[in-house]
């Protein structure tokens, strides 16, 4: 199949902003002929910290009607967002929809990064879920650098690792370089990952959301300054 990582410069805490400019990415994404198309960590409201957190309204759930449009764009779509908990704090929480809307997984963030250990409660559940016949793990940004939770997801059987993520220019650009190839070569998955790019919070992304293929090659890489998407087979 054909899977597409989109990034783009996230409108900060404006869910409705963000879902029109992912409905877009994910319409072409289907032009180009993709079935999936994941997005950067915390992609409805930008990276924006201390005013999500301040703000429950720009909390969601997958049932939130803001989705709408998401749900039916008739891509599968990978989508990181502020999530309710039943706690006082809201989770970084990845949720997946069919081609149908459906709700097909949740993931929640389980490696918090620095300052985010303030503001979010930490998930206790690894990300899986198939889709047309693939089977898939989830990670979101600071837990790919943890070898032992990347590794599961290749011990359960999966064949690609999605990570919804946010590095910044500067350390962040070798970062990238280094951790995702890496993972690519050490478990022998395809590996798509999608970055912000422009303004996201306290940093600049780097875009180069990318695909790499068992083994660690480089299949496709967006640029460091455009909203696009880039579109490889795998599986």
């Amino acid at each position: 199949m054909k899977i597409a990582a989109g990034q783009f410069t996230c409108v900060p805490a404006d869910v409705a902003a963000n879902v029109r400019q992912m409905t877009v990415l994910a319409g072409q994404a289907r032009a180009q002929g993709a079935e999936l198309v994941v997005f950067p960590e915390l992609a409805l409201t930008g990276y924006e910290l201390e005013t999500v957190l301040a703000d429950p309204g720009l909390w969601v759930t997958p049932e939130d009607s803001r989705l709408d449009a998401i749900r039916e764009s008739g891509a599968a779509t990978v989508v990181n967002c502020v999530a309710a908990t039943d706690g006082p704090r809201p989770a970084i929480e990845t949720l997946v929809f069919g081609a149908d809307g459906e709700l097909l997984a949740t993931y929640r963030k389980q490696r918090l990064f620095e300052h985010e250990e303030a503001v979010f409660t930490a998930g206790q559940h690894d990300g899986r879920f198939e889709f047309a016949g693939v089977r898939f793990a989830l990670a979101t940004c600071y837990d790919n650098h943890f070898p032992d939770l990347t590794a599961r997801g290749s011990a359960d059987g999966c064949q690609v690792h999605l990570a919804s993520s946010l590095y910044g220019t500067g350390g962040g650009v070798e970062e990238l370089a280094t951790i995702y190839p890496g993972i690519a070569d050490d478990l022998n998955m395809h590996v798509v990952l999608a970055n912000h790019v422009g303004p996201a919070g306290p940093w600049t992304g780097c875009g180069r959301s990318s695909v790499w293929a068992p083994g660690g090659d480089l299949l496709a890489e967006a640029d460091t300054q455009t909203a696009m998407l880039v579109v490889a087979d795998v599986g």
